[in-house]
C-alpha cells in the first residue's frame, strides 16, 4: 500500500494558499503530522480524504490518481476528523450497527467489526449506553471505532486526544498503534508527546509548506547532544529566552529548572540530557504549536 502526494497545493484566495509544492510518500505505519496552528494540516488531510480539491498537483492511491478518481480512496477510507459528531440519543451499538450500514457492510461483517471495534476502543461495558452520556474521551473512543469499522487500508485522524485527560490519551493512543500493523495511519496533531508514543515516521508542515518527512528517530537526532537541563534564579530565566530555544520551564521551591537547546554548555551547571521529539521539533519550526 503506498499513498503517494505530489506537488500538492490549494489556494485559498488571491495570495492566500493553505498548502502549497507538497510532495510526499506515506507507507503502512503510523506518520504523524505536525505542526503549528494554521500550518495546513486539517487542508492536507482534507484532500487525501478527497473532501477538498486541490488548486495544483494530486495525490495517488497505489498508483491511482485519487482526485480523478476518488472513489478509489472513499472505498478503503476511515477518517475521524477533528469535529466528530454522533447520533446523541442512540446506543454505542446502535450509532455502529448505522454507520456499518451505510459503509455498505453486511449484517455479520457487522456484527464481528462492531464486537472487535468496542473491544479495542475498550468501551464494552458501555455498548448500550447512550452516545449522549459518554465523556469526551469515550466519544473519541466512538470516533476511533467508526473510523475503522471498515477495516481501511487507509485511517485519518485530525488531532484525535485535544481535550483529553491523560489517561484517556494513553487509551486512544493505544487503540492507534494497535491497528497500524497492516494499513497507513495518518495522525495530525499540534500534541507531540502524542506522536512520539506512537509514530514510526514524522511530517512537519509550516506556513502551508513541508519542512520534512523522515523516521521519528532520525528527526530528534537533529538536537542529539544539543538540549541541556539546569536550575537558574527566576530572574535569569528571560535572558535564556533571550539567549537560547528554551523548550520547557519547572518552577521549583529553589529556583526554575530550564531545558534549552544549545550549541556549547550554556551555563557551568548545566547538564546535557538525552533530546526528545519535543526538543526537535521547538527547534524546527519558528512559531511552534502548544506542546
Amino acid at each position: 500500500m503506498k499513498l503517494s502526494v505530489e506537488d500538492l497545493g490549494k489556494q485559498y484566495g488571491e495570495d492566500t494558499w493553505g498548502i502549497r509544492d507538497i510532495s510526499l510518500e506515506l507507507d503502512v505505519g503510523i506518520h504523524g503530522l505536525l505542526g503549528p496552528n494554521g500550518a495546513g494540516k486539517s487542508t492536507l488531510m482534507g484532500i487525501l480524504s478527497t473532501v477538498i480539491k486541490p488548486t495544483t498537483g494530486t495525490a495517488y492511491w497505489n498508483g491511482t490518481d485519487i482526485i480523478e478518481s476518488p472513489e478509489v480512496v472513499r472505498s478503503v477510507l476511515g477518517y475521524l476528523p477533528q469535529e466528530f459528531g454522533a447520533y446523541p440519543d442512540l446506543t454505542l451499538e446502535e450509532f455502529l450497527e448505522y454507520v456499518a450500514a451505510l459503509r455498505g457492510l453486511d449484517k455479520e461483517t457487522a456484527s464481528a467489526r462492531i464486537g472487535e471495534m468496542i473491544t479495542l476502543t475498550n468501551l464494552r461495558d458501555v455498548r448500550d449506553r447512550k452516545i449522549k452520556t459518554f465523556s469526551g474521551g469515550m466519544r473519541q473512543r466512538v470516533g476511533i471505532a467508526q473510523a475503522l469499522l471498515n477495516d481501511p487500508d487507509l485511517l485519518i485522524v485530525d488531532e484525535p486526544t485535544v481535550g483529553l485527560d491523560p489517561e484517556e490519551r494513553v487509551r486512544l493512543r493505544s487503540a492507534l498503534a494497535n491497528t497500524a500493523t497492516d494499513r497507513i495511519v495518518l495522525l495530525s496533531t499540534h500534541i507531540v508527546p502524542d506522536v512520539e508514543a506512537t509514530a514510526n515516521k514524522l511530517a512537519v508542515l509550516e506556513n502551508g509548506q513541508l519542512v520534512t518527512h523522515e523516521t521519528v528517530d532520525h528527526f530528534i537526532q537533529r538536537v542529539s547532544e544539543r538540549v541541556y537541563e539546569c536550575l537558574v534564579p527566576r530572574s535569569d530565566v528571560p535572558q535564556l529566552r533571550e539567549q537560547y530555544q528554551v523548550c520547557s520551564t519547572v518552577q521549583r521551591s529553589d529556583g526554575v529548572k530550564v531545558r534549552l537547546i544549545a550549541e556549547t554548555r550554556p551555563i557551568e551547571t548545566a547538564e546535557q540530557v538525552p533530546a526528545t521529539l519535543e526538543d526537535a521539533y521547538l527547534d524546527t519550526v519558528d512559531h511552534p504549536a502548544e506542546v
